[in-house]
C-alpha cells in the first residue's frame, strides 16, 4: 500500500504539481495512513523541499517610474520609504514619526520580524518629499495614519497603492510590494555595498539569507564573460 501511495506522490511530481499541493496530499496521505490503515507512512514518501525562487527585482528605472505613477504625495511617501530603507510592508505600516532621526539621518525600527529592533538609513533625498509629507499631513503618532483617527494605515491598503502604480506604470514584472525591498537590497549591492552592512539594514539574522541577492545582481552577472565573448 505505501508502495502505491509513493507512486501516487511521484505522478503528482511528474505533473509538475507545486510543492504547496504536493505538501497537501503528502499530509491528507499521513492523516489517511494513520487512521485508517494504521501505517506511519512518513518513513516511506519524503516530502519535498519548498522551491528555491529568486526574489523578483525591479531596476532603478522601473521604481522611479513606479514613483512617478503615484501621484497621491501620501502613497508616494509610503513606496519611497519601503525603497529607500528597505522596509517590509509592515514596519512600513507601523511606522511613527519619532522613530525618524531626522539630525543624524537614520530610522528606527522597533520590535521588527524576530522582535528585533535595528537602524537603518535616511535617504537625503527622502528627507524632501518627507519634509512636504509631513508638512500636509501633519501625522501625530502614527507616521501613516489610516482612514480612522488614532489608527495606522493597514498593510493591505499599501499593497493596493503599489499594484495601482505598477500598472500604471506599465510594468509586466511579477512584483509585489516585498519587491521593494528585494530591488533595496540588490541596488545596495550592485553599487559596491558590503553583504554585511546589507544584512544588518535588512535585519537578517543569518548572512545566508542576505547572499541570495548575489545571485540576482545584474552588475555581477554582467561582469562574466559569456564562452562566446573569449
Amino acid at each position: 500500500m505505501t508502495g502505491a501511495l509513493k507512486i501516487f506522490i511521484l505522478n503528482k511530481i511528474d505533473d509538475d504539481a507545486s510543492v504547496a499541493s504536493i505538501n497537501l496530499y503528502h499530509s491528507a496521505l499521513k492523516l489517511y495512513g494513520r487512521k485508517i490503515l494504521n501505517i506511519d507512512i512518513k518513513d516511506h514518501i519524503e516530502r519535498p523541499s519548498k522551491d528555491k525562487k529568486l526574489p523578483q527585482v525591479l531596476s532603478r528605472e522601473e521604481v522611479f517610474r513606479i514613483f512617478k505613477n503615484t501621484p497621491n504625495l501620501k502613497h508616494r511617501t509610503i513606496l519611497m520609504l519601503i525603497y529607500s530603507a528597505g522596509l517590509r510592508v509592515s514596519e512600513a505600516a507601523l511606522m511613527k514619526v519619532n522613530d525618524i532621526d531626522h539630525d543624524r539621518c537614520l530610522i528606527h525600527i522597533k520590535n521588527a520580524k524576530g522582535r528585533k529592533d535595528r537602524i537603518t538609513l535616511l535617504s537625503e533625498n527622502f528627507t524632501k518629499i518627507l519634509k512636504s509629507y509631513i508638512d500636509e499631513y501633519t501625522p501625530d503618532n502614527w507616521l501613516f495614519e489610516g482612514q480612522e483617527r488614532g489608527t495606522h494605515i493597514t498593510i493591505r491598503t499599501i499593497q493596493r497603492i503599489f499594484e495601482n502604480a505598477v500598472a500604471k506604470a506599465g510594468i509586466k514584472k511579477d512584483v509585489s510590494i516585498h519587491s521593494l525591498r528585494h530591488s533595496f537590497a540588490t541596488h545596495l549591492l550592485e553599487n559596491g555595498t558590503d553583504i554585511r552592512y546589507i544584512q544588518e539594514l535588512l535585519g537578517h539574522a543569518n548572512t545566508k539569507t542576505t547572499m541570495i541577492y548575489t545571485k540576482v545582481s545584474s552588475s555581477a552577472i554582467r561582469k562574466i564573460k559569456s564562452p562566446l565573448d573569449f
